[in-house]
């Protein structure tokens, strides 16, 4: 049966949940306050950029991710798998990828950097995140089955090493009173239904909390992999929480919810908000026929407009200020323009994930 939401040492989340990426520590224009404040209940956090900025001991110093960052709601903390095939795949001066793990030189340093499967699990325990993943190597979809093979055989060891290191690690926790975080692993397989499939199975056999979906959801078109994507929830019991990694285009993540995930992060709509493509619905509650629609800032339209954004909306940005107001900002370059598109955009992916919970507890 499938779960409506998720206990966790931080605190409880909702499915569906989306979860700003709060790469570095931080998500873009916006504090803690400011995110709790419009219903955030969850970010992710990536593992592979924060040991370099600000560092893990520095992380350490300041008493974890939690206590750093001003966020007490849970932390997901994202292995780097895909920022290693992102960078190293596309520009191998960076680094390299082998059975072992990830070579890579940390930004401005000419110093290697190893990290395992088994240092990708101390190091993301030892940051306080509430749900930890392992160590995966990915691929992109269009890649032949030979790469897929390779990728999938590596997730599978890796994933074998991470949860020996986390079952130690956990001990340890337990032993000190505290309570363990959630472990995820991640099926690869790029386009091949068999390679899922193989490593689907090994990876429920090694056993889990939790799956995310490997690899770049998205083809040369930019549409979803539905095929590929609903093939491999399937291959997951529903009793298992499952992470639509890299999903969080509104319409997407309303698709890949009805196929069965659960957890969502993406990057986009704090990176369209900072840039005057604002989300909004067209009704006041449903998400049938054309129900989203981009509101662009820089529309001369909006020049004396003194409607909010959205009259469905209650973020700070729409419930306080005309959209002729932000028109103004934009041209002016000032900050508070992207803070306020922000919450706008994250109050936008909120309300959506209300409205899916609404629309399911109806039938």
């Amino acid at each position: 049966m499938r779960a409506a939401n998720l206990e966790l040492a931080s605190g409880k989340v909702h499915f569906p949940v989306f979860l700003p990426d709060a790469t570095y520590g931080v998500v873009r224009t916006v504090d803690a306050r400011d995110l709790a404040g419009i219903g955030i209940e969850a970010l992710v956090m990536n593992m592979f950029h924060l040991t370099q900025k600000p560092g893990s001991s520095t992380i350490q110093a300041l008493g974890g991710l939690h206590q750093m960052t001003g966020w007490h709601r849970p932390i997901i903390t994202d292995s780097g798998g895909f920022q290693a095939y992102s960078l190293i795949r596309q520009n191998a001066r960076y680094g390299s990828i082998n059975d072992k793990g990830i070579l890579f030189y940390p930004e401005g340093s000419s110093r290697k950097f190893q990290l395992t499967p088994q240092k990708a699990i101390q190091l993301q325990m030892s940051y306080g995140a509430d749900i930890v993943f392992c160590l995966d190597d990915c691929t992109h979809v269009d890649e032949d089955e030979a790469a897929q093979r390779l990728s999938v055989e590596r997730t599978i060891a890796w994933a074998r090493l991470s949860k020996a290191a986390y079952l130690r690690l956990a001990e340890q926790k337990e032993q000190m009173g505290q309570q363990r975080p959630l472990l995820f692993a991640v099926v690869q397989g790029g386009g091949f239904k068999e390679q899922r499939k193989r490593c689907a199975d090994a990876l429920l056999e090694i056993g889990f909390d939790g799956f995310g979906f490997g690899g770049w959801p998205l083809d040369g078109e930019n549409r979803l992999l539905t095929e590929i994507i609903a093939y491999t929830r399937e291959l997951i019991p529903d009793a298992f929480p499952m992470h639509a990694l890299g999903i969080g285009h509104p319409q997407n993540l309303l698709a890949t919810y009805h196929l069965g995930y659960d957890l969502f992060d993406s990057a986009m709509p704090t990176r369209d908000a900072r840039h005057g493509r604002l989300y909004t619905f067209t009704n006041a509650s449903g998400l049938t026929g054309d129900w989203f629609a981009y509101q662009y800032v820089d529309n001369p339209r909006s020049i004396r407009s003194s409607q909010p954004i959205s009259q469905w909306c209650d973020c700070p940005c729409c419930r306080d200020y005309p959209l002729g107001y932000l028109y103004h900002l934009f041209k002016q370059g000032d900050p508070l323009f992207m803070r306020l598109c922000t919450l706008h955009n994250l109050r936008f992916m909120v309300q959506l994930t209300e409205r899916i919970r609404e629309q399911a507890a109806h039938g």
